[in-house]
């Protein structure tokens, strides 16, 4: 089955309606008139230029530029961590824990998958590298993105109840335990309900992206259980990760709750 191919036209017709609905909101005084307009213009240009990039990687085939674009979205995703954090980290640290956290799983996870299960050749064929990562790298984002921000905005709220039980005895790692948890639990949640309402509810981007293109159901149903399940790994490993490594920012070498690291609630 042939791709029907879309002219400029059509995404004209498409672009149009959504005027159309900034109109309505302008009308019902909803206040999001310029973001969903603004949001829109970006949605195009972003995407024009992000196909212009794949055509010229999909053409050249090198690992070098496939690893440059792989790092440019690590870069971008990690700033993206940091700026969805109503409290942050101070000094670099959300950035850094949010972008290394990503690298140690998604990049890990999307290596393997590429080496062991697919196996492409080369294994960082365009085609199959740059969309996979990409997948990672956007839910894994999501995930270490929640799961920091109840991290830091909970243990800001419950430092009284931090500070008796380290008073109390208590390692840092208990004190701050039922709220690791917490953060852990937020960062896996959004992942876990797509995982549960696949197929069911929805039916997954990637999938459709497929059956779209012409792939037989089967064969793209293949490719989003894997997909579904490398996505899975990336985000709880890297939520874990980054979990982890912003609930021992939070302390000292002598255990005392530094919450003076976390820099004042953004809005």
């Amino acid at each position: 089955m042939d791709v029907i191919e879309l002219g400029w036209w059509q995404l004209a017709a498409a672009a149009l309606l959504v005027v159309a609905l900034a109109g309505c909101t302008a009308w019902a005084r909803l206040g999001m008139t310029q973001s969903l307009l603004i949001a829109a213009a970006r949605t195009v240009i972003q995407l024009a230029l992000v196909g212009l990039v794949l055509e010229a990687l999909f053409a050249a085939e090198r690992l070098l530029w496939v690893a440059l674009m792989a790092l440019a979205m690590l870069l971008i995703a990690g700033r993206e961590v940091m700026a969805r954090q109503k409290r942050r980290l101070l000094g670099g640290w959300a950035f850094g824990i949010g972008t290394l956290s990503m690298f140690l799983s998604s990049f890990t996870v999307a290596v393997l998958t590429l080496t062991v299960i697919i196996g492409p050749e080369p294994w960082y064929l365009p085609q199959y590298a740059i969309p996979l990562l990409g997948m990672m790298l956007g839910n894994t984002m999501t995930g270490v993105a929640l799961a920091m921000d109840r991290l830091t905005d909970t243990a800001w709220r419950q430092r009284g109840v931090i500070e008796n039980r380290l008073m109390l005895g208590q390692p840092w790692q208990q004190a701050i335990g039922d709220i690791r948890r917490e953060a852990m639990r937020s960062g896996l949640m959004p992942t876990i309900n797509a995982m549960a309402a696949a197929g069911v509810v929805s039916l997954p981007g990637m999938m459709t992206g497929q059956i779209l293109a012409g792939t037989a159901p089967g064969l793209a149903v293949k490719y989003q259980i894997l997909i579904m399940f490398t996505i899975t790994l990336g985000t709880g490993f890297g939520t874990l990760a980054a979990v982890a490594a912003g609930s021992r920012r939070l302390f000292d070498s002598r255990e005392r709750l530094r919450l003076d690291r976390l820099a004042p609630p953004r809005g």
